[in-house]
């Protein structure tokens, strides 16, 4: 199992994408797994508490990922799900991590490590 969890979801050319309050870095919502939790139960527990009033559609595993961070050296392992649908006001639930959501293309943002191979991988030039 992967140790977070990341939603992509995309409609009209656009992608959902929120800031880390932190280092301003953008990224594709999600967060870590708790003890004895799945990774799709943890994203929906993560977007509930980041955008509460986002409703997702069915999600799709499209791919586990695990690397390392070039800079920092720390190991990542993501679970990615794609949405079906997802639709609702993009309210922030934990403003402590989360400053910003918005719909939008996935170019020209300072991504998270993680948020840069899902838009290379899965948005290609």
């Amino acid at each position: 199992m992967a140790k977070s969890s990341k939603l992509v979801a995309a409609k009209k050319g656009r992608v959902l994408l929120v800031r880390r309050r932190r280092d301003k870095r953008w990224m594709f919502p999600g967060g870590r797994r708790r003890a004895n939790e799945s990774d799709r139960k943890c994203l929906r527990r993560e977007i509930g508490e980041e955008l509460p009033k986002l409703k997702l559609g069915s999600l799709k595993l499209w791919k586990e990922v695990k690397g390392k961070n070039r800079r920092s050296g720390r190991k990542m392992s993501d679970a990615i799900f794609l949405a079906k649908n997802a639709f609702g006001q993009l309210k922030i639930g934990d403003k402590k991590e989360i400053d910003k959501a918005v719909w939008r293309k996935p170019r020209g943002l300072r991504l998270t490590p993680t948020s840069r191979y899902i838009r290379d991988r899965l948005f290609p030039r």
